[in-house]
């Protein structure tokens, strides 16, 4: 019993120190340690280097690049104005009066198309900004529209998108990024849907109190939209990586003869690989593209250079919350976990659904939380799919769903900086960034939890 007592300990002050600011990279090996200590049975440098040190290198070696080429992405898209020109172009076309929606629309249509939730936040604020102050809708509605957009739908629901929380399952389910297309889309939809609705309906009801914009201490930085780089040019990266992504996974790398690579030195299965190859060559082939159509715009190995040092502390982040799951994985104490979260339901969808979420929402960290989840039940959860006759593909989609809803409680790290970007407090904002990105994820898992037990993914 002591053990598991010290795995909720260590579970709490990792989502209490967390909030607090400390990094996980101190955190996760001291608190994976205390585990340790307290289930009494595992030797703690062992268990460090070993087991914690061994699980963050693996991950690593898989996600890596993935993390790495998106930040680059993201960083090219930002420095040329790329970004920027595109969510101007879409503001511009739907006016003052659809300021909301085109927020929503801006960020969504960038995060789709592998550029950072991060730098979508700081490209898309200033121009939300002015549509905002220009339509009247109070500034308290900006990062709920701006999280919509980049946190929900486009992250984790929509089939193909390249962002880390929809790589992340293919190796455990043998998937690639379009798996479980429908799933993704009816849950893309309500997300999007019910999210805009509920932004719109809050605007009208603050307008009704003769609540606008309101006065607001700001420093934005103007940019001069003559000097933005033409749309069409600037939207052909997103379209490269979603084209190329699809044609490689579902075409050329599905068609290969990979036999090979079962033997050594790789000694792994086509099936577990073609999917994050498919993500790797896109973003390398759209970063090209990205940097030939500016590259008189900006300078090219600052970028670069920023944007790979960027993704360090982003991918360490996560692999350190790895290295943590594998430890309590092999605690004996972990055992009673497991068959606690198991017995919630003999159904894997459910209860893989329920542990991303949990760890998602402990953790702060859609990625974290999901790679806990799967390192550590992730195999059990495949052999109990294909033991139900369950397609693989809605274990994947789940996973990626279900890591978007808990995780933007409070002590999210990308709430807290989306709200830093914006000038506001969670007093003023959480309220309408808790129901697009937690209430209404939440509900759309349900909705696709229904589809997948009737067989429809």
């Amino acid at each position: 019993m002591l053990g598991v007592l010290g795995i909720i300990l260590s579970l709490g002050l990792l989502m209490y120190l967390a909030y607090r600011g400390i990094t996980v990279l101190i955190l996760a090996p001291i608190l994976a340690l205390l585990a340790a200590f307290l289930s009494g049975g595992l030797p703690l440098l062992p268990t460090y280097t070993e087991v914690f040190m061994s699980n963050l290198a693996g991950y690593l070696k898989t996600n890596f690049p993935v993390f790495m080429l998106g930040a680059i992405f993201g960083k090219v898209m930002d420095d040329t104005g790329a970004a920027k020109a595109i969510a101007h172009y879409i503001a511009g076309k739907l006016g003052k009066d659809k300021a909301i929606l085109a927020v929503v629309l801006s960020c969504g249509v960038l995060t789709y198309g592998g550029v950072s939730l991060f730098v979508v936040a700081f490209a898309v604020y200033p121009i939300a900004a002015a549509l905002f102050k220009e339509a009247g809708v109070p500034k308290r509605l900006i990062p709920g529209a701006i999280a919509l957009g980049s946190f929900t739908f486009t992250m984790t629901a929509l089939p193909g998108t390249p962002q880390i929380q929809n790589a992340i399952p293919m190796p455990f389910f043998n998937t690639d990024s379009y798996a479980a297309p429908l799933m993704g889309i009816v849950a893309g939809l309500i997300m999007f849907g019910l999210g805009t609705l509920w932004l719109i309906r809050r605007a009208k009801a603050a307008n009704a109190k003769n609540e606008f914009y309101g006065d607001h201490k700001e420093d934005i930085k103007s940019f001069d939209t003559a000097d933005l780089p033409n749309v069409w040019t600037s939207i052909l990266p997103i379209v490269l990586v979603l084209v190329l992504n699809f044609v490689l996974s579902k075409y050329y790398f599905a068609n290969i003869d990979g036999a090979y690579l079962e033997a050594a030195p790789y000694n792994t299965k086509l099936a577990t690989v073609k999917g994050m190859w498919s993500l790797i060559t896109s973003l390398i082939i759209a970063i090209i593209a990205a940097i030939g159509l500016n590259y008189k715009r900006f300078n090219i190995r600052e970028s670069v250079n920023k944007g790979a040092y960027g993704s360090m502390l982003a991918i360490l982040n996560t692999a350190s919350e790895v290295g943590y799951g594998n430890v309590i994985k092999t605690l004996g104490a972990f055992a009673i976990v497991q068959a606690f979260i198991m017995g919630i339901s003999d159904n894997p969808l459910i209860s893989e659904a329920i542990s991303v979420n949990v760890l998602a929402g402990i953790t702060g960290s859609a990625s974290g939380g999901m790679s806990i989840a799967l390192g550590a039940l992730g195999k059990q959860y495949m052999e109990m799919a294909v033991a139900a006759g369950i397609n693989p593909e809605a274990l994947h989609r789940i996973a990626t769903i279900a890591s978007g809803g808990l995780d933007s409680l409070p002590h999210n790290g990308a709430v807290i900086t989306l709200l830093g970007i914006t000038g506001l407090t969670h007093k003023q904002s959480y309220a309408d960034i808790g129901v697009v990105s937690v209430l209404i994820p939440l509900i759309a898992l349900v909705v696709i939890l229904i589809m997948a037990s009737v067989g429809i993914v």
